[in-house]
């Protein structure tokens, strides 16, 4: 599946959400596992903000890209964003969106001022 890298210089992401292992299936409660290395993953809630419009999103991140430090409501850092469309039929309902995925979430700076955000 095609994935789109996503620009973030521009904008100010913040943490709205803490790190949260990620569930397959919730119906069996299966942990969600990197299909290449097997690695658990997480899911960690932002709001992009950039030119004036804001957007909250969660974000795939491998266990390991979670740094220390990281506080709700502090600005973070998404390394390797990148976007990948998806599709699916439920419930007889056509639905589709963009996963979100990053290689980290680490702790980042506010844009200094007269930056746009």
């Amino acid at each position: 599946m095609r994935t789109i890298r996503v620009e973030t210089s521009g904008a100010t992401i913040l943490l709205t959400e803490a790190p949260e292992t990620k569930v397959r299936d919730r119906n069996t409660g299966e942990v969600a596992k990197d299909a290449r290395t097997g690695e658990t993953l997480m899911t960690v809630g932002v709001v992009h903000i950039e030119d004036g419009e804001s957007s909250l999103v969660k974000v795939t991140v491998p266990e390991s890209g979670i740094a220390e430090g990281l506080v709700l409501g502090a600005p973070v850092s998404l390394p390797g964003l990148v976007g990948r469309p998806w599709d699916n039929v439920f419930n007889g309902q056509q639905r589709f969106g963009i996963a979100f995925r990053a290689t980290a979430v680490v702790p980042g700076t506010l844009p200094a001022a007269g930056e746009s955000a």
